[in-house]
């Protein structure tokens, strides 16, 4: 791309001194609405209306090309028809913009056809060196400086601390208006569109880099440029800017939808989740709470302990958070005998010290129980944030008979040494009066709704926990291995081969050997000492018991010589498999098993499933997922998120697992997958054996993306 796509570059973009609005008319809606949107900001002197019959728009004179314009222009807002698109970009680049919003539809969402134009016009952009956003999209608003050139209304604000970008144009006037509705101003409004040239991952980037900005909530559909994306991510967690992601697709129905509304592929939700978390990106499922985590992230930023602390004027309120803490696994710790010797000098004698803590009426006659228990929760050492429950105005219809509750909640916000929330109970607009009592309170925040406080806080705790492990995943360097040469990775390798890749990467597997005769697999079994297992090696035979291909607990000569001559039988049957013999391993006993799959996904590169193996894995479906490299912590953690974790510790008297050591081994796997890069497709490891502290990979497969 001629045009490198950075922070700086997209200033000249989103923060424009001057605005050609192309394909002005009095008939578009689009046009009426963008122009309004400048005048209320203020902005209208520096807009101009290009018409190509030069007719009077909107009460103004227009010009028919943006080469009339007489100064310079920063930003051409083309609602131009698709058929004309290219020549206004000609016609604004001969001008001197370099900068282009593109409204129409009909590109990429619109079948085959429409993408052909799609790249027709970036390959024009870019040969003109313009940046485009869009097309199919709705402009965007920069209420930092000001500007606001797109066709969804908006309303001037001072500039907020919560960016918004959508790839749903329509939904972002819904977004924007709840926003506003809880105190959540916005610095900027961008919707993406097809994300033709700039994509969600630019301008993620460029919002990091803003100053003004604090967090980060995003509609999408799709991720386009996965790794500009991932940059942009990581670089937030680095500055510990939250993004949190309403993403949609995870159901079939809506991944048809969301193809035929931009041409989005999806992606493997699943696989997204675990992006996600690699990236410390915060999901929610709707946007009330997008907008909601975000505002709340935006002022309290990272917690440095899980915990929350409950000080609430309703003990009802105090039952509802107990009630969606456990539905959401959020943290209420018990309190510190220090916080409760504490609470004792000055708390009601009916009242009850816990967490959540009802202040009860008395806090209503004295104040202070409020600002005192504020102030004691917050030195708790488990608690990590404070959420304060109790009612605010809305109307100015009369003196506030709160305002003393109000003061004092500030009070305790102002002493505290943690971050301090205020929580209204119901989803209560978030009025200019309002706003007004609880600044001069000095209260900077109320989140509404108790369902939402919880689930919000749970999230920014969750959060903030994942920075860390991305700071300690970014110092993890993966191992360095000598690897097959490329010209032997192809198509699926049998186990033998498989075992081999493993063990010369330091991967404990179960001794075996390949034998092509009876009385090889004899003088094998002979070396082992004890009952043995055979099974057939062939990489065109991937269910190997399927076909009566394993024979387990073999003991003796004879049934060792049977057991040889049934395998190769079994695997005669099957039609064009390539047979390289029998492997012969000692017989492990029962223990717990594992499975640790790799594969390629394509958006997003290696991607490690671990999970409950052997013959179960496709019954329990209980795994976890996570993007490659994983350090050895990282991995101790994928393994607590599987709900059958608690078999390794044993169960019936077997020995527990050695999790570090299981660990070692989960990391190192991931490395390698790493080290095979791109021409990997699979790698899977089922079962590995766990048995105290010896680890071994009973089987495993290895397939190429080259399949000659």
């Amino acid at each position: 791309m001629p045009t490198t796509i950075t922070p700086e570059r997209l200033t000249t973009l989103f923060r424009p001194r001057t605005v050609a609005l192309v394909g002005a008319s009095n008939k578009s809606v689009f046009s009426a609405t963008a122009y309004q949107n400048l005048v209320r900001f203020g902005f209208s002197e520096r807009t101009y209306l290009v018409n190509k019959r030069g007719t009077e728009t909107h009460g103004q004179r227009t010009f028919t090309t943006c080469g009339e314009i007489p100064v310079p222009v920063d930003l051409a807002y083309l609602m131009v028809p698709q058929a004309g698109t290219l020549d206004a970009l000609t016609d604004a680049h001969s001008a001197g913009v370099r900068n282009a919003v593109i409204l129409s539809a009909g590109y990429g969402e619109a079948g085959a056809s429409g993408r052909r134009a799609e790249a027709d016009l970036m390959a024009h952009a870019q040969s003109l060196d313009m940046i485009v956003l869009g097309p199919n999209m709705l402009g965007f608003a920069n209420f930092v400086d000001g500007v606001a050139p797109t066709s969804i209304p908006v309303s001037p604000h001072a500039g907020g601390s919560i960016g918004l970008l959508s790839q749903s144009g329509a939904s972002s006037a819904a977004m924007a208006d709840f926003a506003a509705m809880i105190g959540a101003d916005l610095s900027y409004m961008v919707t993406l569109g097809n994300e033709a040239m700039i994509t969600a991952g630019h301008v993620l980037d460029f919002l990091v880099e803003d100053d003004s900005t604090k967090a980060i909530a995003i509609f999408m559909e799709t991720i386009r440029d996965p790794e500009t994306f991932r940059r942009a991510a990581l670089n937030a967690a680095a500055k510990g800017k939250a993004i949190v992601v309403l993403k949609a697709g995870s159901s079939e129905l809506s991944a048809r939808t969301a193809a035929a509304h931009t041409g989005a592929l999806v992606g493997d939700d699943r696989v997204i989740d675990a992006v996600f978390r690699e990236l410390g990106i915060i999901r929610v499922d709707s946007i009330e709470d997008m907008l909601i985590t975000a505002n709340t992230a935006a002022v309290i930023g990272r917690l440095d302990r899980p915990g929350i602390g409950i000080a609430s004027i309703s003990g009802g309120a105090c039952d509802i958070i107990a009630d969606r803490a456990q539905d959401f696994g959020a943290e209420l710790p018990n309190l510190a005998p220090q916080t409760r010797s504490t609470m004792e000098e000055f708390f009601s004698s009916y009242g009850t010290i816990q967490n959540p803590l009802d202040v009860t009426g008395a806090a209503v006659i004295d104040t202070s129980i409020f600002t005192k228990s504020i102030e004691a929760l917050s030195k708790d050492p488990s608690i990590g944030v404070v959420a304060v429950v109790s009612s605010i105005p809305w109307e100015d219809d009369g003196p506030f008979m709160g305002i003393n509750i109000v003061n004092a909640i500030g009070e305790g916000i102002a002493k505290a040494k943690v971050p301090t929330v205020f929580v209204n109970q119901v989803l209560q607009p978030n009025s200019d009066y309002t706003k007004k009592i609880m600044a001069e309170a000095g209260v900077p925040l109320v989140v509404p709704g108790l369902r939402s406080a919880v689930l919000a806080l749970k999230k920014i705790s969750d959060w903030s926990e994942r920075l860390r492990a991305i700071t300690e995943a970014s110092a993890h360097i993966p191992a360095e291995f000598t690897l097959p040469p490329s010209d032997v990775r192809r198509g699926r390798w049998s186990e033998s081969t498989a075992r081999d890749l493993l063990a010369d990467a330091g991967i404990p597997v179960v001794p075996a050997t390949l034998a092509t005769t009876a009385d090889q697999a004899v003088d094998a079994a002979a070396e082992f000492d004890c009952p043995v297992v055979l099974k057939i090696v062939s990489p065109d035979i991937l269910h190997k018991s399927d076909i009566g291909g394993v024979h387990l607990n073999v003991i003796g000569e004879e049934a060792i010589r049977e057991s040889f001559a049934s395998v190769l039988a079994s695997a005669a049957k099957v039609r064009g498999a390539h047979i390289e013999g029998v492997l012969v391993s000692p017989m492990r006993s029962s223990a717990t098993e594992l499975l640790l799959g790799v594969v390629h996904d394509p958006q997003w590169g290696p991607i490690l499933a671990v999970g409950l193996g052997g013959i179960f894995v496709e019954v329990l479906a209980d795994s976890a997922l996570t993007a490659l490299p994983v350090s050895p912590n990282r991995a101790k953690t994928l393994l607590n998120q599987l709900r059958g974790a608690a078999v390794l510790d044993g169960v019936r008297g077997g020995a527990a697992a050695d999790r570090d050591r299981l660990a070692e081994v989960i990391s190192r796997v991931g490395d390698l997958a790493v080290a095979l890069g791109p021409d990997l497709a699979s790698l899977e490891i089922n079962p590995l054996h766990i048995d105290g502290s010896r680890i071994e990979a009973l089987d495993a497969v290895v397939e190429w993306k080259d399949q000659s």
